[in-house]
């Protein structure tokens, strides 16, 4: 354990600064301060020696946290590395990217501030890259079957370096022009910077991960084709139908889906020509979701240059404490603001979006709405309470209804579930033989720490499948929920 009375002694949770706002938003660079090792190890100094430590069930993937805690604290940086890729191929991702259900399962959390682990894990994976201990895991030797992995984002990622680790030889097959997935298009820089993503890459390569970019599944190359060329499939394609928002006006020019609107920024960051770009600058942003998709959105619109940018919620605002129905170690619904709430704009609670009205143009101008009520368990726009906000550019971020269908159905004879899934039985195994989902496309819209952990865990399945046995970890069932969390 760490210090046996690190908790006594340091009852304050340090988090590094975030650099200034009117610097950041005027570039895309992530926005936290380099971190100071001396509060790193302080803060990895208040993990407690807490007998069931909690955080291992609140994180999916079972991260070995009070280890490297410890060994944080002892300035055990490398051996704190390899006891972190243990559980975890990819750190730096889920570092900063992650909601960190584990600290809401931290012991320490019952009667002061959590463990700052997310912050712990992402300095120990950036020490370790620093340090060059970051290598290829190049399999001893080969089995001589092939896998083909579908998708690459966390969940497609993750089966491919753990399947390529156990001696297969694998494809991924993503169908944008660069590998990545939503780790590529769907984050912006100021989230996480691409070189991290790109480091990730160069160590897939060189253990042995071919990657197929610029090759779409179900067109380019039909699923029966490919499920007949390899050994085993993994389906790891996302749940990427955005959820709709059928009102009146959604035709009008200046409408838009999250995440068009940020598949474009990210290309243009990029150095990509991107023509017609759809952009906020100079103009008046709402922003529908009050989830993480539309919190990117409205860091994106900042550094764009919107002249103002609402955010609606259709729900209640979360209370600031943990809520008494959601008590320890559940993770709890609260108030959040993340970096770009602190940016400017306006968050609005309680607002039902009612009709988009368009100006002679054929263009957005306003959105008109009104003030949730509660009509026998639905939300509804109450009578009444109707105004109208300005608006040049709407981005619809009300999250994702699952994958996309059609062509798995129609030339695999996959199987889907009553809430739009690709149906599956525990291992990870669909109704098709040899063919594996991981990630959302299997479970719905959930969090990258569930993807990774599923992509391992399918990683495991599959190879048994082709071997008879397996020796990779299998760190969760396809039924599995972590404490609060349920299945999107």
């Amino acid at each position: 354990m760490a210090d046996p009375k690190g908790f006594l002694k340091v009852t304050e949770r340090e988090l590094p600064a975030r650099r200034p706002v009117p610097v950041r938003i005027l570039d895309w660079k992530e926005v936290y301060e380099p971190g100071d090792s001396a509060v790193l190890r302080r803060q990895a100094g208040r993990c407690m020696d807490c007998g069931v430590p909690f955080c291992h069930k609140g994180c999916p993937l079972g991260n070995l946290i009070p280890e490297w805690n410890d060994l944080t604290w002892r300035g055990e940086g490398r051996a704190a590395s390899e006891r972190l890729h243990a559980t975890n191929n990819f750190p730096e991702f889920t570092g900063r990217l992650c909601p960190a259900p584990c600290e809401s399962a931290c012991v320490l959390g019952i009667n002061q501030p959590a463990v700052t682990i997310k912050q712990i894990e992402v300095s120990i994976a950036e020490e370790a890259f620093g340090n060059g201990w970051i290598e290829p895991e190049p399999p001893g030797r080969l089995t001589g079957k092939t896998v083909a992995v579908v998708g690459s984002g966390p969940a497609g990622l993750a089966a491919a370096q753990q399947l390529t680790r156990a001696g297969h030889t694998v494809a991924v097959f993503e169908r944008d022009d660069r590998i990545g997935g939503l780790l590529r298009y769907g984050i912006p820089d100021f989230k996480m910077e691409k070189k991290h993503l790109e480091a990730r890459l160069r160590q897939m390569q060189d253990e042995g991960t071919r990657f197929r970019a610029g090759v779409e599944v179900g067109k380019d190359l039909s699923w029966s084709d490919l499920r007949a060329r390899y050994d085993a499939v993994i389906i790891a394609t996302g749940a990427t139908i955005p959820r709709e928002l059928a009102i009146p006006g959604r035709d009008l020019a200046g409408v838009h889906f999250a995440m068009e609107y940020l598949v474009e920024s990210n290309r243009a960051i990029a150095g990509d020509a991107v023509p017609n770009q759809i952009s906020a600058e100079g103009k008046h942003v709402i922003v529908i979701g009050g989830g993480d998709t539309g919190a990117d959105c409205i860091g994106t619109a900042h550094r764009q240059g919107a002249l103002s940018v609402t955010n609606l919620a259709i729900g209640r605002r979360p209370p600031g404490e943990r809520p008494e129905h959601q008590p320890w170690p559940m993770t709890p619904t609260v108030f959040e603001v993340q970096s770009a709430h602190e940016e400017g704009g306006e968050r609005s609670y309680l607002a039902s979006t009612v009709e988009f009205l368009g100006n002679g143009a054929g263009e957005v101008r306003a959105l008109r709405v009104a003030e949730t009520e509660f009509v026998d368990g639905r939300r509804v726009p109450k009578s009444g309470t109707e105004r109208e906000i300005p608006a040049d550019l709407v981005l619809i971020a009300m999250g994702f209804t699952g994958p996309e269908r059609t062509q798995l159905e129609e030339q695999l004879g996959t199987q889907f579930t009553s809430r739009g899934n690709v149906e599956r039985e525990d291992d990870f195994h669909t109704t098709v033989p040899g063919v594996f989902v991981a990630g959302d496309a299997g479970r719905g819209q959930s969090l990258i720490v569930w993807a990774i952990a599923e992509g391992r865990a399918a990683a495991a399945h599959a190879d048994a499948y082709l071997m008879g046995s397996t020796s990779l970890p299998a760190p969760v069932r396809a039924s599995d929920v972590a404490i609060g969390l349920q299945p999107a």
